[in-house]
């Protein structure tokens, strides 16, 4: 309503980390936490600032930060009430490593196979190789399946699957936006659709996590 106080935020726990959510201020002074209204970001401004950002500062990211973030994630809507995300943070460089040796030895069949030059596949592995050593958070996006419901023909059972598949879609871009309203930036790699056994085994995951994207 107009007449009121100054806008600003107020802090609201959730998973370890407070979220903005605008009342009104006192008009004789802020309560304790608020935040003047310039420094406050709707939704729809963290929207337009998002950009798929492939080269980072060679800064660490705190990866009690990045816990945040994926529980942020978590709150994307998903199908019957499940929670079919799973998160695997690539930390260390042997792991960093072998999932570069992976996924490029599994692109390297793809690029052959399309005949492409030995030039050119050299230099597309090499490049994916940088993006998964060198960023300084390394997420693999996975989906578990096992809350699918069972279906009576292969069609309906294929739209069950596409509920949970677009559920990750919806978490992921919750991700992003979280990460751009603290500063930061990331994009998405669709190449673990193409090599998801090869990433599995690269880094252990558990049985039934399916690799769909890095961030």
């Amino acid at each position: 309503g107009g007449g009121g106080g100054p806008v600003c935020v107020a802090p609201i726990p959730l998973a370890g980390r407070c979220l903005a959510l605008p009342p009104t201020c006192d008009q004789n002074g802020d309560p304790p936490g608020c935040v003047p209204a310039c420094e406050y970001h709707p939704v729809a401004d963290v929207i337009q600032q998002r950009r798929s950002i492939r080269h980072f500062a060679a800064e660490p990211v705190d990866r009690k930060l990045v816990r945040e973030l994926i529980a942020l994630a978590c709150l994307a809507p998903a199908p019957h009430h499940s929670r079919p995300w799973r998160w695997a943070n690539v930390v260390s460089k042997p792991a960093r490593e072998r999932l570069a040796d992976a996924m490029g030895g599994s692109w390297l069949e793809d690029l052959a196979a399309e005949k492409r030059s030995v030039r050119e596949i050299d230099r597309l592995i090499q490049r994916s190789r940088g993006q998964i050593t060198d960023a300084p958070v390394l997420i693999v996006a996975c989906l578990e399946l096992d809350e699918t419901r069972e279906q009576p023909d292969e069609r309906r059972q294929l739209a069950e699957r596409d509920m949970f598949v677009q559920s990750l879609g919806a978490a992921l871009q919750n991700l992003l936006l979280a990460a751009v309203e603290r500063g930061l930036a990331g994009y998405l790699k669709g190449a673990p659709l193409f090599c998801g056994p090869a990433i599995t085994e690269a880094l252990d995951l558990p049985t039934g996590w399916a690799p769909a994207f890095l961030v």
